[in-house]
């Protein structure tokens, strides 16, 4: 199995979106997004496929769905997390969300490329508590622009239990 990996965009709440879309438009974060998931297997829910803006080129789209019968053009559907990680085939797979996808994907994942925005947002879906045995590896700080929040680009590695 390849390494899973879960990237996300978290407000200061805790919230990771509002009605099926993110309450906030940062383009580095998008462009950020692109960069990490290009050429790579992204497994996904059902919602979270559907708010796409249709499909991202260069990824593969995996998407879970607890309707077996669901279907869309470009999509590869599993019904379970193991089964979307064998679908991908042994791929490093980007988990996207949404944050019950990312609550199960949380104990496999060996790395969380996240966005920490420094604002309180409105929101109905909030990513799930992350838990011990994670490190901060990575760190690029972003100030306040304009009508635009402070952000942070983070990379969080699984703590190994080794000692330097």
């Amino acid at each position: 199995m390849g390494q899973v990996f879960l990237v996300a965009a978290v407000a200061a709440n805790g919230v990771i979106g509002n009605a099926g879309a993110l309450p906030w438009h940062i383009p580095a974060d998008l462009r950020r997004f692109k960069t990490l998931t290009m050429g790579r297997a992204m497994v996904m829910g059902r919602k979270t496929f559907e708010s796409l803006p249709g499909l991202l080129p260069g990824r593969r789209h995996i998407v879970l769905s607890r309707d077996a019968g669901w279907r869309a053009d470009g999509a590869e559907v599993a019904g379970s997390l193991s089964e979307a990680l064998a679908v991908a085939g042994g791929e490093e797979v980007a988990v996207i969300g949404g944050a019950q996808i990312y609550a199960l994907a949380l104990p496999q994942a060996s790395r969380l490329e996240l966005t920490r925005i420094a604002a309180d947002y409105p929101g109905d879906a909030f990513m799930p508590p992350l838990g011990a045995g994670w490190h901060e590896a990575a760190r690029d700080e972003h100030p306040a622009e304009g009508a635009r929040p402070a952000y942070a680009f983070v990379t969080l590695r699984r703590d190994t239990g080794a000692t330097a």
